[in-house]
């Protein structure tokens, strides 16, 4: 079965999201200069998994905001 979702909740859903990614691209940030010093490896990786939170932000920015964000070239 399938719910049907209004738009109304659908946008509450992706401000949720939004949200969420926004708060663990913060979290990742910090735990990538607290690795620097003694865990390059681990910094690294946190890096790239922040990096992956900001697409997610930038994809949820368009959607909520569209033409937020320019084409990059």
């Amino acid at each position: 079965m399938t719910d049907v979702v209004d738009s109304d909740e659908l946008l509450r859903r992706i401000q949720r999201a939004r949200a969420c990614a926004l708060q663990e691209e913060r979290a990742w940030h910090t735990r990538s200069e607290e690795l620097t010093a003694t865990d390059p490896q681990g910094a690294r990786d946190a890096t790239v998994r922040r990096m992956s939170y900001e697409a997610v932000l930038t994809v949820l920015d368009e959607i909520l905001t569209p033409g937020r964000h320019t084409a990059r070239g």
